[in-house]
């Protein structure tokens, strides 16, 4: 009886060790072994993510990343500022959205759907990625728009949009601290995904 609870106590130890040096070999311990807790939490919008993602011709791990940074998953999730949902979305940017895609029914209680907030953030992220399509990577520029809109993010680029800088210099011009937090946090997570080759 005591080899078979030595047996037992030596294994659990070898799987925990393993769990660990995967998760550790991930890049992000923390983010794997919240994901291995709950999985159903962080993969549940995975499919969806990728459907709106791929009707943009957006990256879904970017997608993903954003709705990681903006809401941890979280569909019911209210901002400071009134924004709602997965991607965070503000009511007047979910109206821009609905009149250029003549959604004529919307209500903003809608973005508490995942679809139609998916479907409006990745929308407005996509617009995002247009204004900035000149420079070589435009994803740190979209997403400080994103963040904290257009004029700040021209702003940060010397107020000179078509104009190439490189992706160092804006972020470094960006004067808010918590949208430089967020720009150097989703890129994060989107080359995390991007590492391990799936979201």
């Amino acid at each position: 009886m005591r080899f078979l609870l030595k047996l037992i106590i030596c294994l659990g130890f070898a799987i925990a060790a393993g769990f660990g040096l995967l998760a550790l070999r991930s890049g992000d311990a923390v983010y794997t072994a919240y994901e291995w807790l709950s999985p159903a939490r962080f993969h549940q919008f995975d499919n969806l993510i990728r459907t709106v993602a791929g009707e943009h011709q957006l990256d879904p791990m970017l997608i993903k990343a954003v709705v990681w940074r903006e809401s941890r998953f979280d569909p019911g999730k209210i901002g400071t500022a009134g924004e709602r949902g997965l991607m965070q979305v503000s009511e007047r940017a979910a109206r821009e959205w609905a009149k250029e895609t003549h959604v004529t029914t919307f209500q903003p209680n809608d973005l508490f759907d995942p679809k139609t907030n998916l479907e409006a953030g990745t929308w407005y992220l996509h617009r995002a990625l247009q204004h900035w399509d000149h420079q070589t990577d435009p994803t740190a520029f979209a997403l400080a728009e994103y963040n904290a809109g257009a004029s700040r993010a021209q702003r940060w680029a010397n107020n000179d949009i078509a104009a190439p800088l490189s992706q160092k210099t804006f972020r470094r011009n960006i004067d808010f601290p918590t949208t430089r937090n967020y720009v150097d946090s989703v890129i994060q997570r989107y080359e995390f995904y991007r590492r391990r080759g799936r979201m």
